[in-house]
C-alpha cells in the first residue's frame, strides 16, 4: 500500500507505527513543517512543506485559533497537489488533526481511507477546565463557547475520518458518543526490553554528585514545568521534603517553556515563579540536593528513572504522559495524582500510591513513607513494571494492535 503520514511534528505519536509499515514493504510518505529539507528516516520518505506567515484576520477572537488551522490545512492541502502531480496516491492517511492540517486531503485524494489519531476532545462540561481554580479562570459560556471552536477541526475530520485511534480509555471517554463506535484504544507502546530497571546504575548530576541505586533520589519530570503537570505542589512540597529527608537528592527534568498552561503573568517562566515562592524557606544545604536537568537526552532520561527511589508524577485531569508509563516500566516505585487518567495506570497501594494532587502535606508524608520502606518500593516497583509488559509492550502488545488499526482501514 501506499501510506501517508500527516503531522506537524513528525513523528510525534507515530514515531513507531511508520517505520514499521515502511519495514513491512508499504511505502510511506509523511508530510509535515517541522523540517525544511527532504529527507529519509527508517524507511519513510520525509516531506517538508511550509507554512506561510500572515497576519491575522480573524477580528472575533473565538476564530483565531481555527484559523489558524485553516492556514495550515490549506498549506498541507497545496502541498499534497504537489505531491500527487508527482505521482503519489495514497491508499491510506493517517493523520493528528489537533492542527487542521488533514482538513482539506479528502479532496486531494478522494479515495484515501482516513484513520485519525484521537488525542483529546476539549471537554466543555466538566471540571478538567476548572480542575485548578488557582490557575484557571471559572467556567463561563464564553469559556465554553471557545471551546466549542477548538473542537470544530476534530468534528469536521470525523465527517471522512474511517476510524480513530487514541492511547487511554481517558482520552476515549472525552469524544462525543457518536464519535466513539470509530475509535480504537491502542496505546503508543513502551519498548520495555530498552526501559528497564538497572540495579547498577550510575547517574552523574552536571557539576554535582554521582549518584547510584544506594542513594535516595527524588525524582519528577515535566515537559516544560508548569501547573498542568503538579509543577507547583512539587515546589510547595519541597521544604518540608528536604527538611524530613536530609540525605535526599531530588532530581528534577523539564523546560522552562509551556506545553500546556498558559504563561504565567510578568515575564516570569513557571519554573522560576515557583523556585522564587519557596527558595527563602529552604536552606543553602538543602537547596544543594535539589538538581534542575533540563531536558535530556533520552539515554540520560533512562537513566535518570532508574536511579530513582521514588518517583512523583502529577497531572491534572488530562492526556497522560508517557513518562509514567516508562516510569512504570522502569520499576519505579510511583506516587501519582489521584485524578482520572493516572487512576487507569495505578491501582492504589498495589502498582503506586496515589494522592490528591493539592495535598502537599500528605505527598510529603507519602514521599517519606515510601522511602523508608524498601520492601514496598520492591513490590510497588516489581507491579508497575509488571502491568506495562503485560498490556503496554510496545513489541508485543501496542505495536502488533496498532498495524492491524491500519491494515483494517
Amino acid at each position: 500500500m501506499n501510506i501517508l503520514f500527516i503531522h506537524q511534528n513528525f513523528p510525534g505519536q507515530f514515531k513507531h507505527l511508520a517505520p514499521a509499515l515502511a519495514a513491512q514493504g508499504h511505502r510511506v510518505v509523511a508530510l509535515t513543517c517541522r523540517f525544511k529539507e527532504r529527507k529519509q528516516w527508517r524507511g519513510v520518505d520525509i516531506l517538508p512543506y511550509p507554512l506561510q506567515k500572515r497576519f491575522q484576520t480573524s477580528e472575533h477572537p473565538w476564530l483565531i485559533d481555527f484559523e489558524t488551522k485553516i492556514i495550515r490545512a490549506e498549506a498541507c492541502y497545496r502541498a499534497a497537489l504537489q505531491v500527487k502531480e508527482a505521482g503519489f496516491t495514497p491508499d491510506i492517511i493517517v493523520s493528528h488533526p489537533g492542527w487542521g492540517e488533514s482538513l482539506y486531503l479528502p479532496r486531494v485524494w478522494p479515495n484515501a481511507r482516513v484513520g485519525i489519531f484521537c488525542e483529546l476532545y476539549y471537554d466543555t462540561t466538566d471540571q478538567t477546565n476548572y480542575f485548578d481554580p488557582e490557575f484557571q479562570d471559572p467556567v463561563t459560556t464564553d469559556a465554553m463557547c471557545r471551546l466549542d471552536m477548538k473542537n470544530l477541526s476534530t468534528k469536521l475530520h470525523f465527517e471522512f475520518a474511517k476510524a480513530g485511534i487514541t492511547p487511554t480509555q481517558f482520552q476515549f471517554q472525552t469524544f462525543p458518543k457518536q464519535f466513539q463506535d470509530r475509535i480504537s484504544v491502542i496505546h503508543d507502546g513502551i519498548d520495555t526490553n530498552d526501559v528497564r530497571p538497572d540495579p547498577d546504575v550510575v547517574f552523574r548530576v552536571p557539576d554535582g554528585p554521582t549518584l547510584t541505586r544506594q542513594n535516595e533520589v527524588i525524582t519528577f519530570i515535566n515537559r516544560n514545568f508548569e501547573p498542568m503537570r503538579g509543577y507547583h505542589i512539587f515546589m510547595r512540597a519541597l521544604p518540608e521534603l528536604l527538611r524530613a529527608r536530609p540525605n535526599a537528592h531530588v532530581l528534577m527534568v523539564g523546560g522552562d517553556s509551556v506545553s500546556y498552561s498558559k504563561a504565567p503573568d510578568g515575564g516570569k517562566s513557571w519554573k522560576q515563579m515557583f523556585i522564587d515562592e519557596v527558595r527563602a524557606q529552604i536552606s543553602d544545604n538543602d537547596w544543594a540536593r535539589v538538581h534542575f536537568l533540563g531536558r535530556v537526552d533520552y539515554p540520560v532520561f533512562k537513566k535518570f528513572l532508574q536511579v530513582s527511589t521514588v518517583h512523583v508524577y502529577l497531572t491534572y485531569p488530562f492526556v497522560l504522559s508517557w513518562s509514567l508509563l516508562e516510569a512504570m516500566s522502569a520499576e519505579c516505585a510511583i506516587i501519582g495524582s489521584d485524578t482520572s487518567p493516572v487512576r487507569e495506570l495505578i491501582r492504589n497501594d498495589e502498582i503506586g500510591i496515589l494522592v490528591d494532587f493539592f495535598a502537599k502535606d500528605q505527598l510529603v508524608q507519602d514521599i517519606s513513607a515510601l522511602l523508608d520502606d524498601s520492601d514496598k518500593r520492591a513490590v510497588l516497583g516489581r507491579a508497575a513494571r509488571q502491568h506495562i509488559v503485560e498490556n503496554y509492550d510496545l513489541q508485543t502488545k501496542c505495536l502488533p494492535q496498532q498495524l492491524d488499526w491500519v491494515h483494517s482501514l
